[in-house]
């Protein structure tokens, strides 16, 4: 069975007080490669989920450009939006730093 590919690695992420997400910090796929990292919102976030692309939490590996070990797939519950089969009451990434 092929390995999924993934179209952006989430590496840490902000919540607000309410225990939205406020803002994730990601790379994302170019091609072979991935991207330096970016800042996006909860609603690009949205809208890339919705859009189908593959998000999976995930860290770089050191000294190791664009190889990452891959965590759990994020995914868009409702309002909510886990990793994994999380079913707390608001947003979480497991256990994705915050910054």
């Amino acid at each position: 069975m092929a390995a999924v590919k993934v179209h952006a690695v989430i590496e840490a992420v902000r919540y607000s007080p309410q225990g939205e997400i406020e803002l994730v910090r990601l790379y994302e796929r170019r091609g072979a490669t991935f991207s330096d990292s970016i800042l996006v919102n909860r609603g690009e976030l949205v809208r890339r989920l919705k859009s189908g692309k593959v998000i999976a939490t995930g860290r770089r590996q050191t000294y190791q450009g664009s190889v990452f070990d891959i965590g759990t797939r994020v995914v868009q519950r409702g309002e909510r939006i886990v990793a994994g089969d999380g079913s707390s009451g608001r947003d979480q990434l497991g256990s994705v730093p915050l910054f």
